[in-house]
């Protein structure tokens, strides 16, 4: 008893806050974290999920400070279902 531990409270929210803050679907927000993109969740009880808001701040400083390349298009040409189909000969010429 001599010792006394002082513990770091941090504040923690829902998922309803965390969808507040974060725009994302769900499977998003649960794929991200599967693969270390996003800071992990953990159970207080049961059936209570929460996210360290500490971690979640940080992580949209993060993302905010550097720029997210954006998707390139895909090449619709090689899809094996619903083929393009073969533009009109008037456009060809024009």
């Amino acid at each position: 008893m001599g010792q006394i531990e002082t513990l770091e409270i941090r504040k923690t929210i829902r998922r309803r806050q965390l969808r507040e803050m974060v725009p994302l679907a769900d499977s998003t927000i649960y794929e991200m974290e599967q693969r270390g993109e996003f800071p992990r969740r953990f159970a207080l009880s049961p059936r209570c999920i929460v996210w360290d808001l500490a971690e979640v701040h940080a992580w949209l400083l993060a993302r905010r400070a550097t720029p997210i390349r954006r998707a390139q298009h895909p090449d619709v040409s090689k899809r094996k279902s619903r083929p393009v189909k073969a533009r009109d000969r008037a456009q060809q010429r024009a």
